[in-house]
């Protein structure tokens, strides 16, 4: 306890750091404050939006801190951004222009910024119209329009929710390049942390009412916590291939000649993965928008990929994980230019020939560790739906693993990283004893959500 004292006021004793989570801090309130207000026209007392906190709407609904459910004007949060950066940098990977525009350094990386803010408005614009038909739907038994604003209602809205959006996205810069870490994975991980605490009392008050139900209270935290120490070696854990750099004589200094290493990670997918899995479980419930569902094949459909607990909804799920890991690894990682840039460097593989053969060799190795790296992220995915089967509640057991968990793993590391950086810098002790805490040191920009 006295270390830890001791490491706090360090950090507060750090004028440059201390302003920065000052800063964080103001503008996360700032956020978590808007995500409150609700949209104009809307009767808060006979809006009842249950039905956005399953599914894909779910997933939307926890990214946005709840705000989807209560028709908040920052309803759709970093989504549009987030869907709008996941775009442009897959097409930095399959379009040659966009991947010659990501190679002019300082200069190509605004223009691609750029080209994502208009495409995050383009986005969000679809979704804030999606959004409004949405609450017609869900308020048309309750009312919850107020009637005398329904002419004005499409209009408004989808202006609020876009400027809402922009918002957000510009809080997650302003995060980024004056304050603390990630910015968007930032907000991202508040929106998901603000449904922790009554889920918590909601598990917490369901287990207190019923004789000797506090043990298994306290057997569920001890392996909740067992299972965030599993993620952390999920994200961190990296397969280290040696590389040698020739040693070069320029004037009287020499360079090169150490050895160093070549960290691939297990996951360098990242959650993206599971984001695209879920989306995609989510496409068959549309069913229940034809005569279809009507059908008993239809309804055996619908109860399948509606209930996260079921057996062959998991077994499926877990299926599409691992198929979408190969399918996204193979996407942001290339051995051909990792290959070239060592080469470039004079820097080559023990034992292992420069060129092709060394192509070979690093996809090779990265195919090794896909695979249990996609088994694992698999199990991750589907362990909220074991955690329900187990008695725990739905709002807790989203904890246990799947997208959330493993973006408040990675972010939290990702923070405390900086944090470390700035201790160092200013010669004080580390978080840690034993070792430096790593943050998600991706070879790819497309794994950071």
């Amino acid at each position: 306890m006295k270390k830890f004292i001791k490491t706090l006021k360090n950090i507060w004793s750090i004028e440059e750091l201390r302003s920065k989570i000052l800063y964080t801090l103001l503008l996360i309130f700032i956020y978590r404050v808007g995500a409150l207000i609700v949209l104009p026209g809307i009767d808060p007392t006979k809006l009842n939006l249950e039905s956005a906190k399953g599914g894909m709407l779910g997933l939307i609904d926890s990214f946005a801190g709840g705000a989807f459910s209560q028709a908040s004007v920052l309803a759709l949060g970093i989504m549009p951004y987030i869907s709008a950066s996941i775009f442009m940098q897959l097409m930095t990977v399959m379009v040659p222009q966009f991947q010659k525009m990501q190679k002019e350094g300082e200069s190509g990386r605004k223009k691609i910024n750029q080209w994502t803010r208009y495409l995050t408005v383009a986005v969000t614009l679809v979704q804030g119209s999606a959004y409004v038909a949405y609450l017609h739907q869900m308020t048309a038994q309750t009312g919850g329009i107020i009637p005398s604003y329904a002419d004005y209602f499409w209009l408004s809205t989808v202006i609020l929710l876009t400027t809402g959006s922009l918002f957000v996205m510009w809080l997650g810069e302003k995060i980024t390049d004056r304050g603390l870490g990630n910015g968007t994975s930032l907000i991202i991980m508040i929106g998901i942390l603000g449904r922790l605490p009554q889920s918590f009392m909601q598990e917490l008050t369901n287990k207190s009412v019923r004789t000797g139900q506090i043990l298994i209270f306290i057997i569920e935290i001890a392996i909740l916590i067992a299972i965030i120490i599993g993620c952390i070696v999920l994200v961190q854990g990296v397969r280290k291939i040696p590389v040698n750099y020739a040693k070069q004589i320029v004037g009287n200094r020499q360079f090169g000649g150490a050895r160093q290493f070549l960290p691939v990670k297990v996951n360098s997918s990242g959650v993206m993965p599971i984001i695209f899995a879920q989306a995609i479980m989510f496409l068959p419930t549309l069913f229940n928008l034809t005569s279809f569902a009507k059908t008993e094949t239809g309804q055996g459909i619908q109860t399948i990929f509606t209930d996260h607990s079921n057996v062959w909804y998991m077994l499926i799920y877990a299926v599409v994980v691992i198929g979408f890991t190969f399918l996204y690894t193979a996407l942001i990682f290339n051995p051909k230019q990792i290959a070239d840039n060592l080469k470039q460097n004079n820097g080559f593989i023990p034992g292992v020939k420069p060129g092709q053969p060394t192509v070979d060799y690093i996809g090779s190795i990265m195919d090794k560790i896909t695979l249990p790296g996609a088994i694992l992220l698999a199990i991750v995915g589907i362990l909220p739906g074991i955690a329900s089967l187990l008695g725990v509640t739905q709002g807790f057991s989203t904890f246990y693993g799947g997208t959330s968990l493993l973006i408040m793993v990675a972010v939290i590391l990702d923070t405390l990283q900086q944090v470390e950086t700035h201790l160092l810098m200013h010669q004080y002790d580390g978080l840690m004893k034993s070792g430096r805490i790593q943050g998600r040191q991706t070879l790819s920009q497309a794994s950071s959500f």
